[in-house]
């Protein structure tokens, strides 16, 4: 793509009003632009990383099962009152019709569609296991909308609902779940540094598990074994003081994201919508569920708080906005080696503006792509390369840089 062409530009200061480094670099970059507190545009680049990071939420998800569908966003009250949450869920858009005098609910999450849903077609024990999933926007009435991509009143969420007849076979699929969490962040460079955490699991569960990213601008407090690098949040601190894993009591305190989550809901959503199945025996029984969360915006957020410099933002390869970031610089020309990226398939934005070379390479550090190809008259028909994260540079062939972004 020509940098010329690109709808945004980027900007020498953060907007005032953003405190969040997440926020300010990413404003920054023109990657996203905040219409009002909690609610954001993602703008074209902005748009391509999380386009990348739903390709590897939803390549996970339909690799345990899952089958993707999309449900409303608008739900009727009936169905909240239904589960009680109506009147206890304390972040809900709720709001009346001008015209049919309809209460409603924008969608914060969506046990209170999914489980009615199920009912039409689960009836018999041959209809279980089922496991579907949705990446689709959210609303929730934050009290204090903050953090920038952290916090929000509206943002995009992968969200799975799985269905079983009994204990066993929900604990198995929870576990298949946990291994596909695992690998998604590990895909979008977080591996290292999410943890399993254990968390309340309300009503309807001893525990749930969170997936907690450290980062030291996190909003969240947990106690971490280092040895088998599981954590415990800090709501539950009391009751489980050593490791859940090896029992160790050397547990030390860190701060952390929340990127995802995993609940067993059991009988907790089924139940009031009569979500039933029939055994073998003819017997009528509960349906049991479970529900599986990945804040989509909220991990391109966590990202951008793990992965910066005092330049700009520093993207993991699996879903920068572009591959390779080619600067042409001093009335040098790098034409040629565009059309040759282009036709190789690689995914390239082109740096053809006539500015100065201060502000093409200031604009690059600031957003980010993880290889730099720099084509100036100091290069002597060679290229400059250098990753975003390194900084040493070398100069390569045009064959030697193709045959490099092949691998």
């Amino acid at each position: 793509m020509l940098q010329s062409q690109l709808f945004t530009k980027t900007r020498r200061n953060a907007p005032k009003d953003e405190e969040a480094l997440n926020a300010q670099l990413l404003a920054r970059g023109g990657f996203v632009q905040k219409l009002m507190a909690g609610v954001y545009s993602f703008l074209p680049l902005g748009l391509r990383v999380l386009r990348k990071i739903e390709t590897i939420v939803r390549e996970e998800m339909v690799g345990i099962g899952g089958e993707e569908l999309s449900l409303p966003v608008l739900h009727p009250k009936a169905n909240w009152s239904t589960t009680g949450r109506w009147e206890t869920y304390d972040t809900l858009f709720r709001f009346t019709s001008h015209y049919s005098k309809n209460d409603y609910v924008l969608g914060p999450t969506h046990e209170e569609v999914i489980a009615p849903l199920a009912q039409q077609f689960i009836f018999s024990y041959q209809d279980l296991p089922r496991y579907v999933f949705q990446i689709q926007t959210k609303f929730r009435d934050e009290k204090r909308a903050k953090s920038g991509l952290l916090r929000g009143r509206e943002f995009l969420m992968k969200d799975l609902y799985s269905f079983h007849r009994d204990d066993a076979d929900l604990d198995a699929y929870y576990e298949k779940v946990q291994a596909a969490y695992a690998r998604v962040f590990a895909r979008v460079g977080l591996g290292d540094d999410t943890v399993l955490t254990f968390a309340s699991g309300g009503s309807f569960s001893k525990y749930s598990h969170e997936f907690q990213t450290l980062i030291p601008s996190g909003e969240d407090t947990m106690y971490l074994c280092e040895k088998c690098r599981v954590a415990v949040n800090k709501e539950i601190i009391k009751e489980q003081p050593t490791c859940p894993s090896c029992g160790g009591a050397k547990l030390e305190e860190k701060t952390g994201a929340e990127v995802g989550n995993i609940f067993k809901l059991k009988t907790k959503y089924s139940a009031p919508f009569g979500l039933q199945y029939k055994d073998e025996k003819g017997a009528m029984h509960d349906v049991l569920m479970g529900c599986y969360g990945i804040g989509i915006s909220r991990l391109m957020g966590v990202v951008v708080e793990r992965f910066h410099d005092e330049k700009g933002i520093l993207w993991p390869a699996s879903i920068a906005p572009f591959s390779v970031h080619l600067l042409e610089l001093n009335g040098a020309s790098a034409t040629g080696l565009y059309s040759a990226l282009q036709k190789r398939g690689v995914d390239v934005l082109y740096d053809e503006t006539e500015r100065s070379a201060g502000e093409k390479l200031t604009d690059a550090d600031l957003l980010g792509v993880p290889l730099r190809a720099v084509v100036s008259p100091k290069t002597k028909g060679k290229i400059e390369l250098k990753r975003r994260d390194s900084e040493k540079a070398e100069l390569v062939s045009e064959e030697e840089l193709l045959k490099l972004l092949n691998h």
